[in-house]
């Protein structure tokens, strides 16, 4: 998977991975995987979403899976994936879902091209935004 995702870089292609905890992939490498951006969000909770989300000629898909990208549930394991086929849900999760994910500025934490990490939030001019915390409220406005 590491060696299409950096294929794909090499292309053009611009790549977003949210991650929870370990990513052997190494954003940022010039001419190797510098379209490819890596996050890591660790909150209050620790399970996270599997959503995969592609934008291909202008085509949206989503897929929701119950695995991660992992050699253990790629090789060993029965796991699902599944696409989403209606429009409008497509754009929720697109819009209010993965959107959110991508601004928390709280947790989120960019991983460099030696493998570290550092705060998104170095300077940041936009308010706190905690996704799992947001997630939350909006739960709780709509009760």
């Amino acid at each position: 998977m590491i060696a299409l995702l950096y294929k794909a870089s090499q292309a053009g292609v611009k790549i977003d991975l949210l991650v929870r905890g370990i990513c052997c992939l190494r954003p940022g490498i010039k001419g190797i995987s510098e379209n490819i951006r890596v996050l890591s969000i660790v909150g209050r909770f620790l399970e996270h979403s599997r959503i995969y989300y592609f934008k291909n000629a202008g085509k949206e898909e989503i897929f929701l899976g119950s695995a991660d990208l992992m050699p253990r549930n790629i090789d060993r394991r029965v796991e699902v994936l599944f696409p989403v086929q209606s429009t409008d849900m497509i754009h929720h999760i697109r819009d209010h879902i993965l959107a959110i994910y991508l601004k928390d500025n709280v947790k989120s934490r960019r991983m460099l091209s030696d493998g570290k990490y550092e705060s998104v939030c170095l300077d940041c001019k936009e308010p706190p935004l905690n996704c799992q915390n947001w997630f939350l409220e909006q739960r709780l406005q709509k009760e």
